[in-house]
């Protein structure tokens, strides 16, 4: 018998220096690192991803996990699909991809 399915999303919220080149590359490597795992921007410095539960969430914490520079302030939030679809917009509206993304769930399985 298969089990409900879980849909859950991972917030990647990060601060990082860019006052030298190191930290500049360091910077660009994670951002980069978000971009190809499947992150969509949200806002500056702030990235979500949706997952299929509870373990997809664990898995892609170890791989930020891998990738986070030696420096700067990064921070993780998982909250359900549920909860994230009652963010309000105060200022602005949703992104195209934001609204892709919550049209075609199952295209980011893929």
């Amino acid at each position: 018998m298969f089990s409900e399915v879980r849909w859950m999303r991972l917030i990647v919220l990060y601060d990082l220096p860019v006052t030298t080149d190191e930290y500049r590359r360091a910077y660009q490597r994670f951002h980069k690192f978000l971009i190809k795992d499947g992150y969509d921007m949200l806002q500056y410095s702030v990235y979500c991803r949706l997952c299929n539960g509870h373990d997809a969430i664990e898995k892609h914490i170890k791989r930020i996990e891998l990738n986070i520079p030696s420096r700067g302030n990064v921070r993780l939030m998982k909250i359900t699909e549920k909860q994230y679809s009652q963010m309000r917009f105060l200022v602005g509206m949703a992104s195209p991809q934001e609204k892709i993304n919550k049209n075609n769930k199952q295209l980011l399985l893929f």
